[in-house]
């Protein structure tokens, strides 16, 4: 059911009103003169800050993605753009979110961090979404105004269906997680935000790029939703360091090229080589760079490759006998392989 998305509705009235802070760089944007507007030390290589609105690497960006500049926001790491949206579009101790377990914990955290309430559609058997019940409790309570849709999901690992189904008939912002979209390539919903005013797709460095340490995180939206998202967030909020790590990082796109297709390479190896090994029970079909297996015992399992010095996740407390793998490198995985067989 397609229906008009009021947006103004949807955000808390004082970010509506709120007026941003106004940063020494925005007041002057030059390159060149002597700086004595923002107290800064007249001394050393990091001593001026960062450009706040990060247009050098969002222009990379739009190149790299095809999407135009203004409608991107960087984020301090995805989990900094969570926060926000909380913050923009839920009134603490009233308003509610809807996420859809097993999923990235973040969701939650958030969400009690901000005091908004969380309504829990879980996935079905299939780690698939409960469209009719997530648009049933949306469209029945009024206190909900957030959706977070991770696909592909963590730490399920597969793409999620119906998800544009979904964004066009929920009544508030819906947030669609892309953060291992490299590994699942033409799914990606960031071209799709011009039919869908409600929703914001985020992507990140971290995973593909092989830059989680920088905490570059990015969302894609209308531009009236970046404008919220800027006006929202603290005026430096990505160091010039992290900027000049994802720039460089843009400028070498064969080396991602080559770095995401021997992970893709690695995954099929282990596809291949883990359901020989006899406690390997299970592996769930996965459109990430992580597999969720399930073994016997995976409490044990874990504890016997953590002494090993092999460090995968414990996720039996979110899927029942089941351990998440990222592929790793070749020689990581021999490892891998190595002492699961020894544990048989």
């Amino acid at each position: 059911m397609k229906r008009t998305f009021e947006w103004t509705k949807t955000v808390r009235p004082n970010i509506l009103a709120l007026h941003p802070y106004s940063s020494a760089r925005d007041e002057f944007t030059g390159e060149e003169g002597i700086f004595l507007d923002a107290n800064e030390n007249p001394f050393g290589e990091y001593n001026r800050y960062p450009d706040p609105h990060q247009k050098a690497l969002k222009q990379a960006l739009s190149e790299v993605k095809g999407v135009p500049a203004g409608q991107l926001f960087i984020g301090n790491g995805s989990d900094e753009i969570i926060d926000l949206v909380y913050r923009i579009f839920c009134e603490p101790g009233k308003d509610s979110v809807i996420i859809c377990p097993p999923t990235y914990g973040m969701y939650e955290v958030a969400a009690n961090i901000n005091d908004v309430a969380i309504r829990r559609i879980p996935l079905t058997a299939s780690f698939q979404l409960n469209a009719d019940a997530i648009l049933q409790t949306a469209q029945t309570d009024p206190s909900v105004k957030l959706l977070f849709l991770c696909s592909p999901n963590n730490p399920t690992g597969n793409g999620l269906n119906g998800v544009e189904e979904v964004i066009r008939a929920f009544p508030g912002i819906v947030v669609a997680d892309e953060a291992y979209i490299d590994f699942y390539p033409g799914r990606s919903l960031k071209n799709r935000t011009a039919t869908h005013p409600n929703l914001i797709v985020m992507q990140t460095f971290s995973k593909a790029w092989a830059l989680a340490s920088a905490r570059v995180g990015i969302a894609f939206a209308q531009e009236r939703l970046i404008a919220l998202m800027d006006k929202t967030k603290p005026p430096y909020n990505v160091s010039r360091l992290n900027q000049e790590a994802a720039l460089a990082a843009l400028s070498h796109p064969e080396a991602f090229e080559e770095r995401l297709s021997v992970i893709l390479e690695q995954k099929e190896r282990l596809l291949h080589e883990l359901p020989r090994i006899g406690i390997v029970k299970k592996i769930y079909p996965s459109d990430a760079n992580f597999l969720l297996v399930e073994v016997d015992d995976a409490n044990r399992v874990y504890d016997r490759l953590v002494e090993k010095k092999v460090i995968v996740r414990n996720r039996h407390s979110q899927v029942p006998g089941c351990i998440r793998i990222t592929v790793g490198s070749p020689e990581e995985n021999d490892k891998l392989l190595k002492e699961l067989e020894m544990m048989c």
